[in-house]
């Protein structure tokens, strides 16, 4: 008896140790960047799922303070906002244009309302968990619940005994687009589509159609559809009752199209009884949608999506494990793992097919068709965190973008469900995929790629929208202020990174003459080199500088000559392929130093400005000025960083803000892209370990990194890498995944 009470007593202590360890979910804050203009969301999502779910309350009411119909919003959800007027479907996360956010669900109870400005509501209990979402709608009484699988949203209402709706709001959302249509294929079941795109506008063209089919688990005691009639002149509304307001169609279940309209559902519930909702969507047909449908979803049973969804984010997650740091840490670290994982989006059907590039034929893809490409945003440090973690992802974006190439004849630049934005600036394709080959990833056509990328590095005509200064860039190595307010400088640095790149790919490929090409032309940013005012300058057509010309001009977002979403001080140092020539350009080491200081001590930097987030990684390529990396990172991370909504400094621009944060605390940063090593920085964590795809990386499981403390400080006094002193502060893509251990020792400077 006294042996079983011992064993007992210490299975019930490996137990509760067991059940007290947290899973990488569990640490996971999806309202984290859900202010301060992070634009994430709290959505539910499995990792690049095309679905995301999303609390959708940016509209019709004065209770909240950012509003989509008052100013430019670009996202469904403002964690500041209290009036839900449901759930939108398929979003965007942390980007800076409206897009998406549409397919609306809302669900009221009593008297049927179908004006979101009258049946929308504030609400109470929010909660949020990777794969999950849920509210209590104080209006009604109403618990919401959402959860999704790759291309099904799936919903759980519960409602107060009595009369209960379901409306499906297909006029409203964050699209710049209009119309839509809906049928009824029974009692329980929906079908439609409805219009979406001109993102940014960049390209007004850009629109397509986004399919879907809609199911319930309740038959409605009534259905029907609505629409708003618009008004005409008096004589009209004197006799046309419904002129200006929402008609609602009861007795007619035949297809209905238009550009503010929905379909309702009604039913008798008893208490706390809750009905199920499904709706799958694909950009292809509705027939597809159903198939989506049927293979994701053959059943009710909102529980099981619900953890089988929590499942896949842990799987995912635990790639990367930490320990030490405090709760917090953990929580700002897994969450930005968890927004890198958000976009690119699976776009293919169950069935393999997808709406190709712009022409939008359908073809069948064996491997899945990513959609999303924010690159000039991602190039920096989501896709160097890909080729690292999930190699057999990247591989297959990349080879998503290799077709975009062979479907239209141009690489993505900012692609969104097979049409091109032509949103910000230069051929961010070319840094992307040099960077995988140069790191040895190279399962898939690298000729077809270098085809593209001479493509658009050679074409001097209009036709080339991916480069569309080239002409000049070509004959001048310079790209001129042409317009007052154009982004000539900006468009320009980007195609010295991208040439750059290329010359490494030509190297490789052993085109010695392209190579010796394209690495010239790089070196064309010294031309916007101003002695006078210590930054770039934008050049005239004819060869001088502008004058007069002030460098921080710019700021907040204010138009500026030559420069995009920043000034001159955001881009002078965003040279990461030659510090050595930038620094001899700025008059030595002192100098260049002091001026790169001056960034920071006068608040120039700007963490949120992709171009400049590497700017505090610059202090390592200066043998001696390593710790001012080591400082500022750490800087950086406690101030803008932090566990709470607005712990995001800005948008994240499709995870990449996060992914600065996520790299830096392991440990290591890329500071170069196209360069295959990383910058060795303080981790947060006392050890971070990296599980490897054997497949990619044959000689290593994972690969751990340690930080041992020696005094308080924060700088970095040795690394050893498997038991052998590491020289400087950088260590490359091939000695990091061949290791096992790399130790990094702290203390004061």
């Amino acid at each position: 008896m006294i042996k079983f009470i011992r064993y007992f007593l210490l299975g019930l202590f490996v137990w509760e140790n067991a059940s007290a360890q947290k899973l990488p979910t569990d640490y996971v804050n999806p309202f984290i960047g859900t202010s301060n203009y992070g634009t994430t969301n709290p959505g539910a999502q499995v990792p690049h799922g095309l679905m995301n779910v999303s609390p959708f309350n940016v509209m019709g009411s004065s209770l909240n303070a950012f509003d989509k119909d008052a100013h430019w919003w670009s996202t469904p959800y403002e964690h500041s906002n209290s009036y839900f007027t449901g759930f939108s479907h398929v979003n965007l996360s942390g980007v800076g244009c409206p897009d998406m956010g549409s397919l609306l669900l809302m669900p009221t109870a009593g008297k049927l309302e179908v004006d979101y400005h009258q049946y929308g509501s504030t609400y109470t209990q929010e909660e949020a968990h990777p794969g999950y979402y849920s509210n209590v709608l104080k209006k009604y009484g109403i618990k919401t619940e959402a959860s999704a699988t790759v291309r099904v949203g799936v919903s759980k209402f519960t409602f107060p005994k009595g009369q209960a709706n379901i409306l499906l709001n297909l006029g409203e959302g964050l699209t710049n687009e209009t119309g839509a249509t809906v049928r009824y294929v029974s009692d329980t079941e929906l079908e439609g589509s409805k219009l979406l795109g001109s993102f940014c506008y960049t390209n007004n063209q850009a629109v397509y159609p986004i399919f879907f089919v809609m199911r319930v688990n309740k038959k409605p005691t009534k259905k029907g559809y609505w629409k708003f009639q618009r008004a005409g002149e008096k004589w009209e509304n004197d006799w046309n009752k419904d002129a200006g307001k929402y008609k609602i169609f009861t007795d007619y279940s035949d297809q209905l199209s238009g550009d503010d309209l929905g379909a309702f559902l009604s039913f008798d519930v008893q208490e706390n009884e809750s009905v199920e909702v499904q709706l799958a969507v694909s950009f292809v047909s509705v027939e597809n949608a159903r198939k989506n449908l049927q293979a994701e979803q053959p059943s009710f049973g909102f529980e099981q999506t619900r953890k089988e969804a929590s499942s896949l984010w842990n799987g995912e997650l635990s790639r990367i494990e930490v320990e030490g740091g405090t709760e917090d840490q953990k929580t700002v670290f897994y969450t930005a793992m968890y927004h890198a994982m958000i976009h690119p989006n699976i776009l293919q059907d169950v069935n393999g097919e997808y709406p190709a590039m712009e022409n939008r034929r359908t073809l069948v893809a064996d491997y899945n068709r990513y959609t999303v490409f924010s690159l000039w945003d991602t190039y920096r440090n989501v896709q160097p965190l890909m080729s690292l973690v999930y190699p057999d992802k990247q591989v297959g974006m990349i080879r998503s973008m290799i077709d975009i190439y062979k479907e239209n004849g141009w690489m993505p630049k900012w692609e969104l469900y097979s049409r091109e934005s032509y949103t910000m600036d230069g051929d961010p394709a070319v840094p992307v995929i040099v960077d995988a080959w140069m790191k040895g990833i190279r399962d898939y056509d690298i000729d077809t790629a270098y085809e593209a990328f001479l493509k658009s590095a050679t074409t001097i005509d209009s036709t080339n929208r991916i480069r569309p200064d080239n002409a000049d860039y070509v004959k001048y190595g310079y790209v001129p202020l042409r317009d007052s307010f154009d982004n000539s400088v900006s468009h320009a640095i980007e195609y010295y990174m991208a040439d750059w790149n290329l010359a490494q790919l030509a190297n490789s490929l052993g085109k010695t003459k392209d190579a010796q090409t394209f690495g010239k032309r790089a070196q064309g940013y010294k031309l916007y080199y101003s002695p006078e005012y210590g930054t770039f300058r934008p050049i005239l057509p004819n060869g001088s500088f502008l004058t007069p010309f002030n460098p921080l001009m710019g700021a907040n977002f204010e138009p500026n000559h030559g420069f995009h979403e920043g000034n001159a001080w955001n881009y002078s140092f965003a040279i990461p392929f030659d510090i050595p020539g930038l620094v001899q350009l700025m008059g030595g080491k002192k100098k260049f130093v002091d001026r790169l200081q001056t960034t920071f001590d006068k608040g120039y930097f700007d963490v949120t400005n992709e171009p400049d987030m590497l700017y505090p990684h610059v202090f390592s390529e200066i043998k001696g000025e390593e710790w001012r990396t080591q400082k500022l990172v750490k800087q950086i991370l406690d101030k803008h960083f932090t566990n709470s909504p607005g712990g995001i400094p800005g948008n994240d621009d499709t995870g990449t803000m996060s992914t600065w944060a996520l790299m830096n605390m392991m440990g290591i940063y890329p500071f170069c892209p196209g360069r295959p090593d990383y910058t060795i920085v303080s981790p947060v964590f006392d050890k971070v370990t990296i599980q490897l795809d054997k497949k990619y990386y044959p000689k290593s499981d994972k690969v751990t990194i340690r930080r041992e403390k020696q005094g308080d400080g924060e700088y970095i006094k040795k690394i050893v890498v498997d038991g052998k002193l590491l020289a400087g502060f950088k260590i490359s893509h091939q000695v990091l995944v061949n290791s096992k251990d790399i130790l990094i020792v702290t203390g004061n400077r």
